[in-house]
């Protein structure tokens, strides 16, 4: 295995899938395709596994397919030491040389940004697919190529490998580089020590490696005193990069048309109207007439669709981004007054809606992350099959029941659903024990549905503690879990 460069923090894995395909010993070519959402550091793990084995990159560009075809030759002459680039006559011509650089072993060669490629050349993974099968093993393995190629287009490199795609079936290798874990995250930025900063840091700018050093040159809060002042001067600041980023990163999306629509879906979402209908009536358009741009967002990887743990059919809609849902609930509204430099201002009237639309919401999402990533010690060997949030109706009340946090174990069939674990989540108030009443009933209305109940773990996240009274339950009870921020972040 190629050791992982000191100056990569974390993607341990990525970096194994990555060396293990481009050094493979079997001697014909292979393919594999590595995407995901912009600035998670795609192009940097690219770049560096290149150099690491002496391979070849190339990272395209919008333009026309003269001028592509004209850049990857002289990228070509770089690489082979050429004093002028190569004169290709089309893409077969650039293809054929460029395999040919893995005749004497393994080699990675690279080709970032594929879909701008596309873009100028819609034949090109047809190209790619026949000169794949023309060194397979069939023709005699004519290459040790490792070809990769990656995109942050996410509608468009879905469709690569998909249906009746010329690529299907030809990667050995289909990597998508995630945002950092929230945990890893913390001690990215610096703040593993403060879980309550960290949550906060992460509820603006998630867990995207590039806003660290690339947008923000490396300033973060020094504590959670800092961080009002650490937001104006870095996010609601105008003349920073990621002042924009929230905009730039739906601009930049190809199969958005109409960004004004989008921007009203993302901000309904934001607002807390997560719902198909609630989506529509908070934009004012039919239920049927958003169909097409929520595909879109959850193609482009902007959305994500989470179905109710309890009632079939009922989904919900969660913004991947945090950076994004920030905009659309604190700088969107205030773009006027954030462009004539009142960021201070603006920071001061909104922050409370910060803590009600942003960090509550985002608190749900790390807590569920929490169960799915570290729940099993906490909720038996029995396995988890799904963690999403549920509603439970309660027939005698006539209302129901949110959980927040439904830990449910695999689905086998004929069997009942095991329910591993129910839980709350409040990020600003005390937990008492009115929030642990709640979670046994919702138990019980689940058992008497059939879900298997026995052993389920009632579990109260909270961002403020628990009071007396909720502890002791806890201490008498082996069923009742409390996580507070520092069991969230492993410091308990």
């Amino acid at each position: 295995m190629v050791a992982k460069p000191g100056h990569i923090f974390d993607r341990d894995w990525e970096w194994e899938a990555l060396t293990s395909f481009a050094t493979g010993t079997q001697a014909e070519v292979a393919f594999g395709v590595v995407s995901g959402r912009r600035r998670q550091g795609k192009t940097f793990l690219l770049k560096n596994l290149a150099e690491a084995l002496g391979g070849f990159y190339f990272e395209a560009t919008e333009g026309t397919e003269i001028e592509l075809l004209r850049l990857f030759g002289m990228a070509l002459a770089r690489h082979t030491g050429s004093p002028v680039g190569y004169p290709f006559a089309d893409w077969r011509d650039a293809l054929t040389f460029f395999f040919s650089l893995a005749e004497d072993g393994p080699k990675p060669l690279i080709i970032d940004e594929f879909p701008y490629l596309m873009k100028a050349n819609p034949a090109l993974p047809s190209l790619l697919k026949q000169e794949i099968d023309l060194r397979g093993r069939t023709h005699g393995g004519t290459s040790n190529a490792r070809v990769l190629i990656c995109g942050s287009a996410l509608s468009v490199m879905g469709k690569i490998l998909s249906g009746q795609a010329p690529l299907r079936g030809r990667a050995r290798l289909e990597l998508v580089i995630e945002s950092l874990p929230y945990r890893d995250a913390s001690a990215f930025w610096g703040v593993p020590d403060d879980p309550r900063l960290a949550t906060m840091l992460h509820a603006v700018v998630g867990g995207t490696p590039a806003y660290r050093d690339e947008f923000v040159q490396g300033d973060r809060p020094e504590s959670v005193e800092d961080f009002d002042r650490w937001v104006v001067r870095t996010v609601l600041d105008r003349r920073t990069s990621i002042f924009r980023e929230g905009r730039y990163l739906l601009a930049e999306e190809p199969d958005i048309r109409d960004p004004a629509l989008y921007h009203s879906v993302l901000s309904a979402v934001a607002a807390g109207n997560n719902t198909w209908g609630g989506i529509a009536g908070h934009i004012g358009y039919r239920s049927s007439d958003i169909a097409h741009p929520l595909n879109v967002l959850e193609d482009c990887g902007l959305l994500v669709r989470e179905k109710d743990a309890f009632r079939s059919g009922r989904t919900r809609y969660r913004i991947a981004e945090p950076l994004i849902t920030f905009y659309q609930a604190i700088m969107r509204p205030e773009w006027s007054d954030l462009g004539l430099g009142l960021a201070e201002e603006v920071w001061r009237r909104s922050r409370q809606r910060f803590l009600s639309k942003v960090m509550g919401p985002h608190f749900e999402t790390l807590c569920r992350e929490y169960a799915l990533r570290h729940g099993r010690e906490h909720f038996g060997e029995g396995g988890i099959g799904e963690v999403a949030a549920g509603t439970v109706a309660d027939p005698v009340a006539r209302t129901q029941i949110d959980v927040d946090v439904a830990v449910l174990g695999p689905a086998y069939p004929g069997e009942p659903r095991a329910v591993r674990s129910l839980g709350e989540t409040k990020w600003d108030k005390l937990m008492g024990v009115r929030h642990l009443e709640r979670l046994r009933r919702a138990r019980d209305l689940l058992s008497a549905k059939g879900y298997e109940t026995f052993g389920t773990v009632l579990a109260c996240y909270s961002g403020a503690g628990f009071d007396d009274d909720l502890r002791a339950e806890a201490a008498r009870d082996p069923a009742v879990l409390l996580v507070d921020l520092p069991a969230l972040y492993g410091r308990a």
